[in-house]
């Protein structure tokens, strides 16, 4: 096997993939462009000939990559693919900082003041039932795309990617935030925090601890997007919030490919 494609089905669309951050093409890392455009060319005519008329990436975001890996942004351009969805995420580059902002910092006085504290946990049921489910429901009419059943189980089949970190008062949580750890980047899957945050200073508190201690030593800390109406609308206070911490702006992009359009990769090799 020299790639694959994790997807999933819906009427006569291959999806890669609904439910995850990102998708696309898993791909031998010793393969070259010509190659990789003869996977991209198989892979189209393998969907037409089973009635897939469509096929929809979620392209991981660059910094993602070990290595240079951007054969497949090329590809989708000669097959004429519709780009029909474009997130912001919010990344910080630790080999080209920007520093962390004065209100950040203030903010991270006041939990110092009062006496916050930071516990990394294999217990997600305080964060999930304590803070986020309620923060969910009540502010976006929402529910996390994992059930603490299901990020438990993930958890402990990745141990040493998936952690949470929460937010003590007293014994109390006060929030937290759950981080998916990638080989070059620590990822942010959730963020939440009780409603006095702003006067504990209970996320910039964390954030100062996640960012400048537990994992300065990755190539990328990504606060994940602020997107809304499948990224159509920014949301301007959370977006702030996180470059306010150093973070600058990296796209993720969504491409709508017709599989029919892989006889226009007949004639590129010269």
């Amino acid at each position: 096997m020299v790639a694959c494609l994790p997807a999933n089905k819906v009427e006569n669309t291959i999806i890669s993939h609904q439910g995850l951050t990102y998708g696309g093409l898993i791909i031998q890392k010793g393969l070259k462009l010509k190659d990789t455009l003869e996977i991209f060319k198989a892979l189209l005519l393998f969907l037409e000939s089973n009635k897939i008329s469509k096929l929809l990436l979620k392209q991981p975001p660059s910094f993602y990559t070990t290595h240079p890996a951007e054969e497949v942004e090329y590809l989708v351009h000669l097959t004429q693919a519709k780009t029909y969805r474009v997130d912001t995420a919010s990344v910080i580059d630790y080999k080209n900082p920007v520093e962390i902002q004065s209100n950040r910092l203030e903010g991270y006085k006041k939990g110092k003041k009062n006496n916050l504290s930071i516990r990394e946990s294999k217990d997600f049921e305080p964060f999930w039932n304590t803070i986020l489910l309620d923060n969910l429901k009540q502010r976006h009419q929402a529910k996390p795309t994992h059930s603490l059943s299901e990020i438990a189980l993930l958890a402990s089949k990745f141990p040493n990617n998936i952690r949470q970190f929460d937010v003590l008062k007293d014994d109390q949580i006060l929030g937290g935030a759950t981080i998916f750890e990638t080989h070059t980047t620590a990822h942010v899957q959730y963020i939440s925090a009780g409603e006095r945050k702003q006067e504990y200073g209970t996320l910039d508190f964390l954030f100062h601890h996640l960012i400048t201690e537990v994992f300065k030593h990755k190539r990328f800390f990504d606060f994940g997007i602020s997107n809304e109406n499948d990224g159509l609308h920014l949301n301007k206070g959370l977006n702030y919030w996180k470059e306010c911490f150093g973070a600058r702006t990296y796209v993720h992009r969504f491409y709508e490919v017709e599989t029919a359009n892989h006889s226009l990769l007949n004639d590129v090799l010269i």
